[in-house]
């Protein structure tokens, strides 16, 4: 099994907290490291039926077969135990009682913000970071190779196809959760809704326009797009429009948080077509952003990503809010780095004097400083220091 980088931040809050509740999208690997760390507790999935309608049934007496630690697995298939965790913790004033997995951020966070607030620590893991599954010293595929595969630990685990996984993968575990967590009515349409959002991964997005092409509601647009952020499908990064005396686009970019599953509903079939796909560039901007992601949450931060662009064209891909100070990265898919690739830093710098690092990630091999920007390659972006405050 590959070692996860968020392991440690767990075992961290693990002794800190009496619950931990570890959230993200399905097959990210959150039962795996579980069993990895904590496999001095007891360990129970509610996906199994048996499990789930005895934690239904008497939730008392389900939980009273624990008497030092667990890890709950699909908390989110029995909302109602986390009142009775509650009560447990409460008497008991212990560490570390409770590991909770649970793949449906939407209701499952506002459950916990009510029963356990103050008394549990959130941690979100992604799939697989690049730097976790390509481990330094060994033999990096291409990049095309890399955006096609995507991060999702079963394809690695297994080497399967990544065609053949995404589809199985879209099948079984996007379409039932989203059935449970939204009526959809006319399934044909939702598929198309994803499509059409894997088409405009990296752009910002028009939700008029997405309903238009979709054949549903600019309202249906908004709760399905809400919907496939909270089961990690997709990152709505929002503009960042602090005082600049700027007229600024308000509208959110959408990021696919995984660009293999994008590649599957985009139809390419292998890294050959990806090489040569008009979508490329967008992808692997996702990824980028996706990477950046992946570091903070493995660290246990909060999204602290966001855009900027005005109405006569200037852009940054991604600024990092810290607070005080910023940091600035643009993400270009060519091996050559050009000098406009500096433009839009060189203005975000005219505009404020809070930005602190500045970065270029780019789909070369080198790795070095030009202009006092750090220019990263793709293939060293843990050299991008997101999480440092």
């Amino acid at each position: 099994m590959i070692p996860r980088e968020a392991a440690s931040k767990a075992l961290q809050l693990a002794a800190r907290y009496p619950v931990l509740t570890i959230t993200g999208p399905r097959q990210s690997g959150k039962t795996t490291l579980c069993r990895m760390i904590f496999g001095d507790k007891d360990f129970v999935s509610l996906e199994d039926i048996d499990e789930r309608q005895y934690a239904q049934n008497d939730p008392r007496g389900f939980l009273g077969r624990f008497q030092k630690s667990v890890v709950i697995d699909e908390i989110q298939r029995v909302p109602d135990l986390l009142s009775y965790i509650q009560t447990i913790v409460d008497a008991r004033q212990e560490e570390g009682l409770f590991i909770l997995t649970g793949s449906q951020q939407f209701g499952l966070l506002e459950n916990i913000s009510q029963s356990l607030a103050g008394r549990m620590a959130l941690l979100r893991l992604l799939p697989f970071r690049m730097n976790e599954v390509y481990k330094t010293g060994n033999r990096l595929t291409s990049l095309d190779e890399v955006l096609y595969s995507g991060f999702y630990p079963r394809i690695f685990d297994k080497k399967l196809n990544p065609t053949e996984a995404m589809s199985f993968y879209v099948g079984t575990y996007v379409e039932r959760d989203l059935r449970l967590m939204i009526n959809i009515k006319d399934l044909s349409k939702f598929e198309i809704f994803l499509k059409m959002c894997a088409g405009r991964t990296g752009q910002v997005i028009n939700l008029s326009s997405l309903g238009n092409d979709c054949g549903v509601n600019h309202a249906t647009v908004k709760s399905w797009l809400s919907v496939l952020e909270a089961s990690y499908i997709v990152k709505m990064m929002r503009p960042y429009f602090r005082n600049f005396n700027k007229r600024l686009v308000k509208a959110p970019k959408l990021y696919f948080l995984d660009t293999g599953l994008a590649a599957f509903l985009l139809d390419i079939q292998n890294a050959r077509q990806m090489a040569t796909h008009p979508l490329r560039g967008s992808l692997f901007e996702s990824m980028v952003v996706s990477e950046l992601l992946k570091c903070r949450f493995n660290a246990g931060k909060t999204d602290n990503l966001y855009y900027f662009r005005d109405n006569v064209g200037n852009e940054i891909d991604v600024i990092c809010d810290h607070g005080i100070h910023l940091d600035a990265l643009e993400i270009k898919s060519g091996q050559t780095v050009a000098e406009d690739f500096f433009k839009g830093i060189e203005y975000l710098g005219k505009l404020t004097d809070t930005m602190r690092d500045s970065y270029i990630v780019y789909g070369g091999d080198k790795t070095y400083t030009r202009n006092n920007v750090r220019v990263v390659s793709w293939m060293s972006m843990q050299d991008v220091e997101c999480v440092r405050e």
